[in-house]
């Protein structure tokens, strides 16, 4: 199983986590939430926990937990700039469909 972060969104990881005065790195998951059945949570993380698999590209690393990795797997986390608005973008291979705001999956 992986997860993978493009240079983009390893640099943003890096230059927030340096402005933040440390941390680990970037913590992934899913909630259940919106009219498709899955949203992403994205966080900065500061300790690893007992469940955490850890993925590490560009020098930064990414931490999932094992409950969450099969419905992220294969998944590739890129970060993007367009005009003011700037977010972290995700790839999910295991995504059927997504609701019309875009804002949830399901798998």
């Amino acid at each position: 199983m992986a997860i993978t972060l493009t240079d983009a969104a390893a640099r943003r990881v890096s230059s927030y986590l340096a402005k933040r005065g440390g941390g680990l790195g970037l913590r992934l998951g899913v909630k259940k939430t919106g009219c498709s059945g899955f949203a992403y949570v994205v966080d900065y993380a500061d300790q690893v926990q007992p469940e955490d698999v850890i993925f590490e590209q560009h020098g930064v690393k990414l931490l999932v937990s094992r409950e969450n990795l099969p419905l992220l797997d294969g998944t590739q986390v890129d970060f993007v700039r367009n005009g003011l608005n700037e977010s972290f973008q995700f790839s999910n291979p295991n995504v059927k469909d997504t609701c019309g705001c875009g804002e949830s999956f399901s798998v």
